[in-house]
């Protein structure tokens, strides 16, 4: 259920609602919009009446029930308005948000070692990517693949991250590891395997960095959302979903089925940032830059593409990777969708 205030309501009588609300044992979160204030109520609302809330005070617009079970990730919750997910990065602050330039992540599947991480750093800053992706702990499906060099890769993304001013997206896998993923990461990522790990969510919720969450392989929109749900009601409002690819029928020619369909249906559906993965999605590295450039045109916020200086030999993900040349070349392709449609060039980092 959402409360919306008049325009030019007093603080003084949008905390004294706030204040009584919260008496009558829920939980109001307020919403400071470009115009308007709404006050969101999570807890036992169902069988609130609310002509009854409408009477609290005459700087009270309208009452409207949130009918979805994602409370804080729907839309209507923000009464329309898309949020805005600031992240600080050594160069400054980037914003993923639906009224910003496209951010473009790039980096490899894992880290590797400290040339080859930092290398592509430097590489993908140069062509303009604002974060560069690396995992320090890999899911893998079978127990004997590589699983990632762990801490000792934490050090090598902070190296990384210290040359090249890049902000740090990486995975997260355990709840034991959080805090120092937290100390090197920008932005922590919930991987699709762990989407529906719910303790996971709870404890990347209760923490203060910016979490980017994937969908999971067999993931209904509505399971997802769900899954988000979990993070900001541990009390963490910056989520930024990222699409990467479905199981569907057919593995024979992708690796997974991209269903860029979900970014008009999450633009209708919920406030938070979108993120495509083309290279999950496909699975093979000369598909990327056609579904990039589909991802920017559907209107997404930010891209994830996956970066090796040598994917003939790389420990995982080989396949689906870019050269670091081809990178370059995919982000002046990108540039042409990205003018036509208003998402570029490429923002500038704020604060610099």
């Amino acid at each position: 259920m959402i409360v919306v205030m008049k325009v030019g309501s007093p603080s003084a009588e949008i905390d004294r609602v706030t204040e009584e609300l919260a008496g009558w044992g829920l939980t109001p979160e307020k919403i400071i919009g470009q115009h308007k204030v709404v006050i969101g109520l999570v807890g036992e609302t169902a069988d609130l009446d609310p002509l009854q809330i409408q009477e609290l005070s005459p700087w009270i617009e309208q009452v409207l029930r949130v009918e979805v079970p994602y409370k804080r990730a729907s839309r209507q919750f923000r009464h329309g308005e898309a949020y805005e997910v600031v992240v600080n990065t050594p160069n400054g602050d980037v914003v993923f948000g639906e009224h910003h330039p496209l951010i473009v992540v790039a980096g490899p599947c894992s880290v590797e070692n400290e040339q080859m991480i930092v290398e592509t750093a430097l590489r993908v800053k140069a062509a303009g990517a604002k974060f560069l992706r690396g995992g320090a702990y890999k899911p893998r499906t079978s127990p004997y693949a590589f699983q990632g060099h762990g801490e000792s890769a934490l050090e090598l993304l902070a190296k990384a991250r210290e040359v090249s001013g890049l902000g740090i997206i990486t995975e997260v896998m355990d709840g034991g590891d959080l805090e120092k993923i937290a100390e090197v990461a920008d932005v922590i990522q919930v991987g699709a395997r762990n989407m529906q790990n719910f303790s996971l969510l709870k404890q990347v919720g209760a923490q203060s960095k910016p979490v980017l969450l994937k969908r999971g392989m067999a993931a209904t929109i509505e399971d997802w959302l769900m899954a988000a749900e979990y993070i900001l009601a541990a009390g963490n409002p910056n989520v930024i979903l990222c699409e990467r690819g479905i199981r569907t029928f057919d593995r024979q020619y992708t690796r997974n089925t991209l269903d860029l369909s979900v970014v008009p249906v999450l633009r209708k559906l919920t406030h938070l940032p979108i993120m495509i993965d083309p290279s999950h999605g496909v699975g093979w590295s000369e598909f990327v830059p056609s579904m990039a450039m589909a991802a920017i045109a559907a209107g997404t916020d930010s891209l994830m593409i996956e970066v090796h200086p040598n994917p003939a030999k790389a420990l995982s993900d080989g396949p689906q990777s870019l050269t670091p040349d081809k990178f370059d070349q995919l982000m002046s392709e990108l540039a042409v969708i990205g003018k036509a449609v208003g998402r570029w060039p490429q923002p500038a980092f704020v604060g610099v």
